[in-house]
């Protein structure tokens, strides 16, 4: 693979590049289990509703075209989004949600180009620089197997699922390598 730069996009250039993200997102899923239930259009739904959110960050890689993205945004104070949680969940959970400090990564995209060239910890780091102090969480689905993988490599534990399929992670409290 060729050189690959890293750069943050404000929202408002998120929102310019969403056909290429959408793009990126078909190649990253193409081939793999469940993908034909994730489709380009719902995507710009969860794009679109995302790149609203408080605090959005986004970060891509370019190697002549779009390789990576990751992105995420402060999570909703009002703790709604755990609802359907099963699993331990600290009462320091509730009290860093309310307060506005649990950041939640919303996708991570790799074109296969893109994989097992560190391209997704450089993204992690890029994005998580502004996020030190927070607590980070992903959401993955049951079936994303790439997903659960990344998340394993950086040492994120999983903190328990949430109901319908879908997998709640934490990023581990030491600073990021």
């Amino acid at each position: 693979m060729s050189d690959v730069f890293l750069r943050r996009l404000s929202r408002w250039q998120a929102e310019q590049q969403r056909e290429a993200v959408a793009d990126l997102y078909v190649e990253a899923y193409r081939g793999t289990v469940g993908a034909e239930g994730r489709g380009r259009q719902d995507f710009l739904r969860r794009f679109a509703r995302d790149v609203q959110q408080t605090d959005f960050e986004m970060v891509v890689a370019d190697a002549s075209g779009l390789v990576g993205c990751l992105y995420g945004y402060r999570a909703e104070r009002s703790g709604e989004w755990w609802e359907g949680f099963r699993g331990v969940l600290s009462t320091e959970a509730g009290e860093e949600t309310a307060s506005g400090r649990v950041f939640r990564l919303g996708e991570l995209l790799l074109s296969p180009a893109g994989r097992r060239a560190g391209v997704a910890a450089r993204l992690r780091t890029l994005l998580l620089t502004r996020h030190t102090s927070d607590v980070v969480v992903a959401v993955t689905r049951h079936d994303d197997d790439l997903g659960r993988e990344v998340l394993q490599e950086w040492d994120w534990r999983k903190l328990g699922e949430f109901a319908p399929g879908r997998e709640g992670w934490l990023r581990p409290p030491s600073p990021l390598p």
